[in-house]
């Protein structure tokens, strides 16, 4: 198994991990996780102070790293500390990102510069400068998350749901292109759950947007912790696609057997949408 290989490789027992975006959410559930399984994590975020903070609660076998995924510099830093901290990394999860939402028509095009440069770029950046490593060393797992966004096809947020498809191609391709060195890769497509990612939210419509998605947070019935665990055991059993929820497992079977039909049902949700703007702008 790939966590199995990649703790022999790194002698130390339990591995080695950078998480992007480590500072809440998810990938702070995920930094407690793998520290909780002996894991020794880098936490790195954009926002200094919350990175620290969970590294200082979780004690030695974290640490903290300010950078940006938008910053190439950030990136070859964060390799630097990996190497004089580890030696090596055994686990790389791209994870930090951002949120919009809005039809094509209605989304600006500095919103899509914007989501594309953290949540596509910044997960290209992270492959771009471990897999090299990765390969070298013969082991190690790359997870990157992406989200239902990008498999559903659902209107409304159309850049959001673009880039997200983005990476869950790219993760399939990295996937055959790593697979002969040993190397694993997986993609996680999570639906809704309770995060910070909409403190930085983009749309044209945000309030009832917002206020939308944080109720569907609070009713899902998944916690960051349950994704978190779900992570965890496509690492010590390899798997590509990661579905947190049950009804996505649901949908994205019935989307790839019944193409149609599943379009009928986001038709349905689109001209709802096309009714409340209608409503809104008084047309």
């Amino acid at each position: 198994m790939a966590a199995e290989r990649s703790r022999s490789g790194s002698g130390n027992g339990p591995g080695r991990a950078l998480v992007t975006g480590g500072g809440s959410g998810l990938g702070e559930a995920l930094v407690q996780r793998l520290v909780d399984e002996g894991w020794s994590v880098i936490v790195a975020d954009r926002d200094a102070e919350r990175a620290a903070t969970v590294a200082d609660a979780l004690g030695e076998q974290a640490l903290p790293l300010s950078m940006d995924v938008r910053e190439a510099s950030d990136w070859a830093k964060a390799e630097e500390l990996v190497v004089s901290t580890f030696g090596g990394l055994d686990v790389l999860v791209n994870n930090a990102g951002v949120a919009t939402g809005g039809t094509l028509e209605e989304s600006p095009i500095e919103d899509w510069q914007w989501v594309t440069d953290i949540n596509l770029l910044g997960v290209v950046r992270g492959c771009r400068q471990f897999a090299p490593m990765m390969r070298r060393q013969g082991s190690g797992h790359i997870v990157n998350v992406a989200s239902f966004a990008g498999l559903a096809g659902a209107p409304g947020i159309n850049a959001y749901g673009t880039i997200k498809a983005a990476v869950v191609a790219l993760s399939e391709q990295l996937r055959a292109e790593l697979a002969p060195c040993g190397v694993s890769v997986s993609v996680l497509c999570p639906a809704f759950f309770r995060t910070r990612l909409m403190e930085d939210f983009r749309s044209p419509n945000a309030e009832d947007d917002r206020r939308r998605v944080l109720r569907w947070m609070e009713t899902s019935g998944v916690t960051a912790a349950d994704v978190a665990d779900q992570v965890y055991r496509a690492l010590l059993r390899p798997r590509f696609m990661i579905l947190t929820h049950g009804n996505t497992r649901w949908a994205w079977r019935f989307k790839r057997f019944f193409p149609e039909l599943y379009f009928r049902m986001v038709r349905r949700t689109a001209e709802r949408m096309a009714r409340k703007a209608r409503e809104r702008s008084g047309t």
